[in-house]
Parts: C-alpha cells; structure tokens; sequence
C-alpha cells in the first residue's frame, strides 16, 4: 500500500517600508516589504511548512532560526531547496496548492513567476505547484495592509 501524507503551512508577516517585498521569490514592486530574518517571503515559508509537517517533521523555525546569523537576509527560496533536500530520499510531492492573502499589491501578475520559481526550488514540474490570491475585503490585518499571509497544502508520497 502507498503512503500518502497530507501537510498544511500556514504563514505570516508583517509590512513594513524599506523592505523589498519577495514573494515567491519575486521580487514584487511595492512601497512596503515583508519584516523576517530572511527575505520574509510568506509563501515560500508556509510551503517548506506545508512540506515538512507532511514529512512529519519540526517545522521551518526549528532547521533555519531566525537566531542564526548565517540566515539572516537568505533567500526562502534556498530554503525551500534545503527542504526539498530533507525530504527526497524517502517522499516524492504529489502537488503544493496555497492562497496567498493580501489585500496589496495585486498578486495575480505575478502567480506565474512565483509558480516557476517555486517548482525550480523543489524541482517538481510546473502543474505539480498552485497558487491562489485573494483579499479579506478590508478585514482584519491583511485588510488594513498590515500584513500578508500564506497557507500551503501539500501532498506527498513515502518512496
């Protein structure tokens, strides 16, 4: 019998000015950019999450603290390479689907670019990565353009 194992990532950070705002690994134009020891890129971190939990294993704060100097400014999308290397000798990804929750920028332009770089990361195919956008309507901390978050939900299989 195959094993299949579901995880879910969930992540969040805050908006701040003179940060770039990389999400996905696009580097987005905007006037705010996301607060985070890395490069704060929300979805990155809340697939590697996603991944890791299916894996059952700790989550991305525990193999990349923000206390280790040697992360700090680091691209996610490294991590999420690192994360991929975890996990290749003993599961394959089934498929990554996630929202990304932001009431600003539109994200909409840029789902194609972050879904390349994201498949790259992982080095899955194209179709094997999804993702969504959507706003709050004016609720809530992405509502009032605090914040941006992200939930990912993967599948993936034991070898």
């Amino acid at each position: 019998m195959t094993q299949i194992r579901i995880g879910h990532g969930y992540d969040v950070h805050k908006l701040i000015a003179g940060r770039k705002l990389i999400i996905g690994g696009v580097d987005i134009p905007y006037e705010y950019g996301l607060l985070g020891h890395s490069d704060a890129d929300v979805l990155a971190h809340a697939i590697a999450d996603a991944l890791l939990g299916a894996a059952g294993k700790r989550d991305i704060g525990f193999y990349f603290p923000d206390t280790d100097p040697k992360y700090h400014g680091v691209s996610s999308l490294f991590l999420l390479s690192e994360v991929k290397k975890m996990l290749e000798n003993q599961f394959l990804i089934g498929n990554i689907d996630c929202t990304l929750i932001a009431q600003a920028p539109k994200m909409s332009p840029h789902l194609l670019e972050m879904r390349k770089n994201i498949a790259q990361s992982l080095q899955i195919e194209l179709d094997q990565i999804n993702i969504k956008a959507t706003t709050e309507e004016k609720l809530g901390f992405t509502g009032r353009k605090e914040g941006i978050a992200a939930h990912a939900v993967c599948v993936i299989q034991k070898n």
